[in-house]
């Protein structure tokens, strides 16, 4: 009897042992682990796990081709839902509250990276790739992680605007000539907050006043659609586009250029690995394909890549990069300032 008791125990005992064994690694240990194997035992394990679903605001055509190449080189099918930075922030919070964790990984803009950090949406990623990037892109929580630059730059159209009237400085463009021929995107708060920093905060607010009360603005809500209306001609000089986009599209043959004002204003674009994913290895893996693999890629497509071995240039711009938690602490201050100056007296 005690033998078959000591059989049972010792089966017992061997199994769970087993079960332990078997245990899957949870997202913050896949997320930390440093081994030699790392990408070997994450692609393996994002194969099994077969698909990621990526939340991301790129423009459609970029985030295809970076996510067609991470298919191509992992064999792992991506699933997107391509929505605005605000809404991804909503969607992630809306999602979360009622017990729903669809995505795997973030990509979008630096402040909505960091509001899903405050929310605690995301798992701090110890990637190898780090090292390489510029160390702005690397917050101290390594939540998120800069993957590109995003410049804000005016553009103008090479049609309608001649290069000896180009404006030097924001101040130029309270020049009377500019009535009626000026635009900007209606939410960036944040660039408007880093050049009036940079301006001086109390000079750089009645500049803006100025220059709207002087020739009016036309407030376009989208990047992409205020790019492709200094194109068409609509707005022949636009103060904030993303400076990658208006290239992509000049080398394209299109009528439009870009244009630096001091103080230039950047922001990251980040990636994040869901703490919740539930496909963590290849939440994991594209992470590191971001910082990586892609990081060339982004560089082929005009961005500005956070990798200063791909893209050594970045280390010697004179670029202000917009601090993403000073964005949330104060953002119903810019918010009231920017829809004072621009949007209530937008001229669409």
């Amino acid at each position: 009897m005690m033998l078959l008791r000591g059989a049972v125990t010792a089966a017992l005992l061997a199994l769970t042992s087993a079960g332990f064994a078997q245990t899957p690694p949870t997202v913050a240990e896949i997320a930390a682990y440093q081994g030699a194997d790392r990408t070997a035992r994450l692609v393996e394990g994002a194969r099994k796990e077969g698909t990621l679903t990526l939340y991301g605001s790129a423009p459609v055509d970029d985030l295809a081709a970076v996510t067609a190449a991470f298919e191509k080189a992992y064999g792992v099918k991506v699933r997107m839902w391509r929505a605005s930075s605000e809404n991804i922030v909503q969607r992630a919070v809306t999602e979360a509250r009622g017990g729903r964790f669809d995505a795997d990984a973030f990509e979008t803009n630096d402040p909505e990276m960091e509001a899903l950090h405050r929310e605690g949406l995301l798992q701090d990623v110890n990637s190898p790739h780090v090292a390489e990037l510029i160390p702005a892109a690397v917050p101290a929580h390594k939540e998120w992680i800069g993957t590109r630059v995003n410049i804000f730059s005016a553009a103008y159209n090479t049609r309608l605007v001649r290069k000896e009237e180009l404006p030097r400085s924001y101040a130029d463009l309270i020049d009377p000539k500019w009535k009626g021929r000026l635009g900007i995107e209606a939410e960036d708060l944040d660039w408007f907050a880093a050049v009036v920093a940079g301006l001086g905060e109390a000079d750089g607010l009645k500049l803006f006043h100025d220059i709207v009360a002087a020739n009016g603005v036309s407030v376009r809500k989208g990047h992409t659609l205020l790019t492709n209306l200094v194109i068409s001609g609509e707005v022949p000089l636009a103060l904030t586009v993303y400076q990658y986009k208006a290239a992509q599209l000049r080398d394209a043959g299109a009528p439009i250029e870009v244009l630096a004002l001091p103080p230039v204003v950047a922001r990251f674009q980040g990636i994040g690995v869901a703490r919740r994913a539930p496909h963590p290895h290849a939440a994991v893996l594209f992470a590191d394909f971001m910082l990586s693999e892609a990081q060339p890629l982004l560089l082929k497509r005009d961005f500005l890549p956070a990798n200063i071995r791909i893209n050594p240039s970045l280390t010697q711009m004179n670029l202000s990069f917009i601090d993403p938690a000073r964005v949330l602490d104060e953002h119903d201050k810019w918010a009231k300032l920017y829809k004072e100056i621009f949007v209530s007296k937008s001229k669409m």
